[in-house]
């Protein structure tokens, strides 16, 4: 396998209905929304959650598909991050014999040749988590928070993403009417609330950098995959809080060369999104829109689009 040698970006477009895509813990778990537009927003980490969740799915804890950062439904075990960055000092640890010499003894004075054979280590460790964790080669990762690993600058980045019309966000009460403890036996129900939107359409931008692919070794079957998570990562990320969400349409854009051959932004304004449905009637489906790619504006720039989905 061979990594990547030519720079992308790529539009997704995902929805939801009925369903809070990304909560705000700052506010009371309401959908985020930006205050100025009325916009909705997904961060980018919510949705590096659902690729990186989607992959330890089809995967599991499989080398060289293990997922570094796991989620909370992981073994307590699993969770802790320095245990895995512990894991790859000690499976290189046999290549320098006397790099640990002094490790964790800050106040013990280290050698020359001791300093120089630690970042030999650490580099070492560093290699190694790489070629082991798919989500490490793929978005990065600080390894420096116990025992040293060093840091990985990922090739594939993502923006947040942003509905396309503004959202409004709904509250709704709801109630149990089993008690949970002693105290509640005489209350007749216990309140509760739920916020949603009712339907929003959004859009994220991402961007894949053929020379961090390089340093990381984010190969070609690396980058299937993650096509294939983001399609896919929706379908296996059900809740009652989330609704239905699902992913519309992933527009890839290929360059034919590694440091690439059109801008970013000019690439994403040749896609474009238009609300169908009358002004005066709220979008509720994925049919209120249209969505195009100019294609005519990518000829003879040596990009190329790739349709995914849409």
């Amino acid at each position: 396998m061979e990594t990547i040698k030519n720079r992308y970006e790529f539009v997704l477009f995902f929805d939801v209905q009925d369903g809070n895509p990304n909560g705000d813990p700052d506010a009371g778990n309401l959908p985020r929304v930006d205050a100025e537009t009325g916009m909705g927003l997904v961060t980018d980490v919510c949705l590096k959650r659902k690729v990186r969740n989607y992959v330890q799915i089809v995967h599991g804890h499989q080398k060289p598909n293990d997922i570094f950062i796991k989620s909370r439904t992981a073994t307590e075990t699993d969770l802790v991050l320095n245990d895995r960055i512990a894991e790859a000092r000690k499976e290189t640890k046999s290549q320098f014999e006397n790099s640990d010499t002094n490790e964790g003894k800050k106040s013990i004075k280290k050698t020359r040749s001791e300093v120089t054979e630690d970042l030999k280590h650490t580099e070492a460790a560093r290699q190694w988590m790489m070629k082991n964790y798919y989500d490490i080669r793929t978005f990065g990762a600080v390894m420096s928070t116990g025992e040293n690993a060093g840091q990985v600058r990922g090739p594939v980045q993502m923006a947040f993403a942003r509905s396309v019309i503004p959202v409004v966000a709904l509250e709704h009460n709801i109630t149990r009417l089993i008690p949970t403890s002693d105290e509640d036996k005489e209350k007749e129900q216990t309140m509760g609330r739920k916020y949603t939107i009712s339907y929003g359409l959004y859009r994220a931008h991402g961007f894949i950098s053929a020379h961090l692919a390089n340093q990381t070794g984010f190969t070609t079957t690396d980058l299937e995959l993650l096509w294939e998570a983001l399609l896919n990562m929706f379908d296996h990320d059900r809740s009652a809080a989330r609704g239905l969400m699902g992913t519309r349409a992933l527009y890839v854009f290929k360059h034919e060369t590694a440091l690439g051959n059109m801008p970013a932004q000019d690439i994403f304004d040749t896609v474009k999104v238009e609300k169908t449905s009358p002004p005066d009637q709220p979008a509720r489906a994925f049919s209120d829109f249209a969505l195009t790619v100019d294609e005519s504006a990518l000829e003879g720039s040596g990009v190329s689009l790739i349709r995914k989905r849409g």
